[in-house]
């Protein structure tokens, strides 16, 4: 009702705005930069951020970015799965059965993604998000999963996301190992004051809005300014 009331054409401030519509802050084009980076380096990519920074949109983005006759993008979120159902489902994106033991689930991996590389030509890009969830061990793992012909050669694209304690973690001295081979690093930050009207009036515009419906009043008074001059709906 608010829609016909407000004459939208449909929903603002929706999660499926298409990659091609966002909001352009700065943040996010280095975000975007970054990535654009390591496509062409190849390698390990951290990107954290907090929540509602814009993550897992970023990340999307550089998706759709993808061409996917050259890269086969493998995008899988840690959940509360057990750490042989991550493994498995890598092995599952990559077109592969999976084994059962976990020696064989590495190799099988490690086979399937150079083969992809050196036999279709297509890079694997592996996303995965939440890793802020990992265990210890998991995160140990990765630095062998990812380790091909004695750490000469990388055939594939890897980025880890999560909150920004993952950086903290990755710099403990037993992830050396995995944190060593971050090629590229990038925290997303908020909108800050001055961003957040443009960021209204952009989705706003997406909806199909016509005229102004927040007052500059109300947008400030739903937002909290945090010192370093960054803004979110909560302390």
């Amino acid at each position: 009702m608010y829609k016909t009331y407000y004459s939208l054409a449909k929903e603002p401030f929706s999660k499926d705005v298409d990659a091609t519509h966002a909001f352009p802050s700065k943040s996010y084009q280095e975000a975007l930069n970054g990535l654009e980076y390591l496509q062409k380096s190849k390698g390990i990519g951290l990107v954290i951020g907090d929540p509602g920074a814009g993550k897992t949109f970023t990340l999307r983005s550089f998706k759709h970015s993808l061409n996917p006759a050259l890269y086969h993008v493998v995008y899988f979120p840690l959940s509360t799965g057990g750490v042989m159902d991550f493994y498995r489902g890598l092995a599952y994106g990559l077109g592969e059965e999976p084994k059962f033991r976990k020696v064989d689930l590495f190799r099988q991996i490690q086979q399937g993604i150079e083969r992809m590389d050196q036999e279709r030509k297509v890079t694997p890009v592996f996303i995965l998000d939440e890793m802020h969830m990992a265990k210890d061990a998991f995160l140990q793992d990765l630095a062998i999963l990812f380790n091909f012909q004695m750490d000469s050669s990388n055939p594939f694209i890897l980025v880890l996301a999560g909150l920004p304690h993952l950086k903290t973690r990755l710099n403990l001295n037993h992830h050396r190992p995995l944190a060593q081979r971050v090629i590229m690093r990038y925290q997303l930050q908020a909108l800050n004051k001055e961003d957040v009207s443009d960021y209204i009036d952009h989705q706003l515009k997406l909806a199909g809005a016509k005229m102004p419906i927040f007052t500059e009043t109300a947008w400030k008074l739903s937002l909290y300014v945090h010192k370093d001059g960054h803004v979110s709906s909560t302390p």
